[in-house]
């Protein structure tokens, strides 16, 4: 088994690769109550479509790190974060959608990637700066499969 230390760089490095908007695309935002009240697209995501960003390795990857039950016949998910069976009980949309955007906005700890943020970032590849790992729409989308996980 891999150790913590070769596997959160893999991670990283795979989760970066995905950029496919502009730090001019990035949508601005209030954070409110450790929560982002309002869509970044001003519409609700499509869960289907957060579903495959979720489980794709050059998007979300959000299986590296994360299980989720009813995703078992996808291959080699994660356990350094938590098990999202039942997130959409334990967390407001808002809370979700701070989550996904930049999580170290609710623990400055921890290692998972902000998916919507240019500023700030460490060991960024020179191609990739300036781009967030996912859209705004497909933030919205993975906030709305989230929700699904009751």
């Amino acid at each position: 088994m891999p150790s913590l230390k070769t596997l959160i760089p893999a991670i990283a490095a795979s989760v970066l690769l995905a950029g496919t908007a502009t730090a001019g695309d990035l949508v601005s935002y209030k954070v409110v109550d450790y929560g982002i009240p309002s869509s970044l697209t001003g519409k609700a995501g499509d869960a289907a479509a957060g579903e495959k960003t979720f489980v794709n390795r050059k998007l979300g990857n959000c299986l590296a790190c994360h299980q989720v039950t009813k995703l078992s016949a996808h291959p080699f998910h994660g356990e350094i974060g938590p098990s999202l069976d039942g997130v959409a009980e334990r967390y407001e949309e808002p809370q979700l959608r701070l989550q996904v955007v930049n999580a170290k906005e609710i623990n400055p700890d921890t290692i998972m990637p902000a998916f919507y943020r240019t500023e700030g970032l460490h060991r960024v590849l020179k191609n990739f700066k300036g781009k967030p790992v996912l859209t705004a729409e497909q933030v919205e989308d993975v906030v709305a499969y989230l929700k699904t996980l009751k």
